[in-house]
């Protein structure tokens, strides 16, 4: 009699941690399902632009800057700034410009974060191998550090478009650019991404 009360016991107990191992391995699988589904939306929808056009708020360093912005993959950008010195950012895929009324700055893009946000070949073997955070059940956050910057880029849970990015640099400079009013693949004038010259 005690020996099979001891086998049902252990019967039901295999049983229990046999359904508490089901339930976590269906889980896992789930979530790495999942995981897979949203990579493969995000990296779809990235394959199919050719360029983004949109309005930015930008923090950096607590200090706000709004504008309006296009992007052509790879790495070219031309930014304007709804600011009275006139601030334009402009890469064409090699250098980065920054001008305003009274300055000029030139610098070989590879040497800032634009140079990874900006090659969407480089986002997709990141995403590939990097897992996703969902943050407010809206977003879609990956993380990598690259050349001394860590990089955060956030794409919509929805329409799997690209959002925004935050960097931090080596000298805790933390800019963040939120983008809105997105417009995929419009026709471009081809000298859009044309350097500016020097004032």
């Amino acid at each position: 009699m005690k020996v099979s009360l001891v086998k049902q016991i252990m019967l039901e107990n295999v049983m229990f941690f046999n359904k508490k191992k089901f339930l976590l391995l269906f889980f896992i699988f789930f979530t790495s399902e999942l995981s897979a589904t949203i990579k493969n939306d995000i990296i779809k929808n990235l394959n199919n632009i050719d360029n983004l056009s949109f309005k930015f708020e930008q923090n950096i360093n607590s200090k706000i800057e709004n504008g309006k912005c296009t992007i052509k993959y790879p790495k070219k950008i031309l930014c304007n700034y709804d600011l009275r010195n006139k601030k334009v950012l402009v890469s064409n895929g090699n250098s980065l410009v920054i001008k305003t009324l009274n300055s000029y700055f030139i610098y070989p893009l590879e040497k800032t974060p634009l140079n990874f946000i900006l090659d969407k070949e480089f986002l997709i073997k990141k995403i590939l191998n990097l897992n996703e955070r969902i943050i407010d059940k809206n977003f879609i956050n990956y993380n990598f550090n690259e050349n001394e910057s860590e990089i955060n880029i956030f794409f919509d849970k929805k329409t799997y478009n690209l959002i925004g990015w935050q960097t931090l640099d080596i000298y805790q400079n933390l800019s963040i650019t939120y983008l809105f009013s997105i417009i995929k693949n419009q026709k471009l004038n081809k000298d859009l991404f044309l350097l500016p010259e020097r004032n």
